[in-house]
């Protein structure tokens, strides 16, 4: 005959004639050691273990002596080099005065006017609190579109590829 099979799961409590039966119940007593041993640990927390050492450290050995020839350097060359601020001011560059900016024509300049004044102006009447005629309103928005749209068609079409990756060292 066997066992019941949730009596093979659990030692200690299998069928009377089991060893692991006959064993006491002690895990009051492990809980017990447990929580003694993690007091142990918490209270000696930060000390040293002796470990049957001496309390006091043993002393340090000497240092061997330095032999002198090891560092000898008169074979070195001691002439005096270049100066350092002259090495280093010839090695710092300087770019060149980058060339104006192009002004543009006077039209692309009043594109761009009504490409950035016109939000400016109704974000401004948002904040303020004022209120526009409608004729002024549409006027902003034809300025906004106009500008943006004269813009994108005066753009030129050519990259300028001349079979150049861009890179200029």
């Amino acid at each position: 005959m066997t066992a019941p099979d949730d009596s093979r799961d659990e030692p200690g409590r299998g069928t009377p004639g089991d060893e692991a039966a006959d064993l006491p119940d002690d895990s009051g007593d492990a809980e017990r050691d447990f929580d003694a041993a993690f007091r142990a640990i918490v209270e000696n927390y930060g000390d040293r273990p002796t470990l049957g050492e001496p309390a006091t450290p043993a002393p340090e050995p000497a240092p061997k002596p330095v032999d002198p020839a090891r560092f000898d350097t008169s074979h070195l060359d001691r002439s005096p080099g270049p100066d350092e601020q002259t090495e280093r001011a010839e090695e710092h560059f300087v770019p060149p005065v980058p060339p104006p900016v192009p002004r543009g024509t006077p039209a692309r300049r009043l594109a761009w006017a009504g490409l950035f004044l016109p939000p400016l102006v109704m974000l401004a009447a948002v904040v303020f609190g004022w209120t526009y005629a409608d004729w002024v309103s549409m006027l902003l928005v034809a300025a906004f579109v106009g500008g943006f749209v004269f813009l994108v068609a005066t753009m030129p079409r050519d990259r300028g590829e001349d079979g150049d990756d861009g890179a200029v060292v």
